[in-house]
């Protein structure tokens, strides 16, 4: 049975609703009934032991689990008042509006333009292409490192600068709710700042789901922490009462060190 954590919404519509979720693999029941609310501008941390159903949760949110052949998923994910997971919904266009953001920078073998233009231009976007690249790479804190090599191949990018990038290509198609799948955990020291820096910002304009096994960054750079543990939500709230004032003992023993 699910346990329900009532967020403050300030009176605003909730940016994505769980709703008994579950995913399986074949008969590995990987996430178990989780039930939660992620705010509108709000950075949410999913975080907990390898293995606990973070990624699998995250990538819930925007039906990449279909991908999976030997995933199935049962309960809801409302968005919008609409449930991601009815039959009526494209998930193609799930996943425009929800973007993605990879543990390992992906770039595509394409120019550094080609690699923000991608997206739009699947989109049948033709018209203000420079405008978009632009924004996009100024959204993603990159613009002035690359504006005057845009022709040039994204693999001559740092890892961190490759990792904005896909953020950059991930905003260019104008997602609602941005997920990031330990998008610093291959990144250095000071890559890792820049991204948590860019979140910071990009919150103002974007609802920010992370997964992240670094429990300083999730006290520095959330609004919201979700522990997982075997599957199961254990504790959901404000990121500094789970940090500081956790009501389950199990997420006291893991953010203090005592296990994971």
């Amino acid at each position: 049975m699910s346990t329900t954590y009532d967020i403050d919404l300030a009176g605003r519509e909730p940016a994505l609703e769980a709703i008994d979720l579950s995913v399986y693999y074949g008969d590995t029941h990987a996430v178990q009934d989780v039930s939660l609310t992620v705010p509108s501008n709000k950075v949410v941390a999913l975080i907990g032991p390898s293995g606990c159903g973070k990624s699998t949760l995250l990538r819930c949110f925007n039906r990449m689990n279909d991908l999976i052949g030997s995933a199935r998923v049962e309960g809801r994910v409302d968005f919008h008042g609409q449930n991601l997971y009815d039959d009526a919904i494209d998930p193609v266009e799930v996943r425009r509006r929800v973007g993605m953001v990879f543990q390992k920078p992906n770039p595509f073998p394409k120019s550094i333009y080609d690699n923000v233009a991608f997206g739009p231009r699947v989109n049948g976007l033709k018209d203000d292409l420079d405008a978009t690249v632009e924004q996009s790479l100024r959204s993603a804190a990159l613009w002035d490192e690359v504006s005057d090599r845009l022709t040039d191949s994204a693999y001559a990018l740092s890892g961190g600068q490759q990792q904005r990038l896909c953020i950059a290509r991930t905003l260019a198609v104008k997602p609602e709710i941005v997920l990031m799948d330990e998008p610093a955990s291959a990144l250095d020291p000071i890559a890792t700042q820049k991204i948590e820096e860019l979140i910071y910002e990009l919150k103002k304009e974007y609802t920010i789901v992370i997964v992240t096994h670094n429990m300083q960054q999730a006290a520095r750079i959330s609004d919201y922490t979700a522990f997982l543990y075997m599957g199961q939500l254990i504790e959901y709230g404000p990121t500094e009462t789970i940090f500081t004032n956790p009501r389950e003992e199990r997420t006291e023993a893991y953010v203090t060190g005592r296990f994971g």
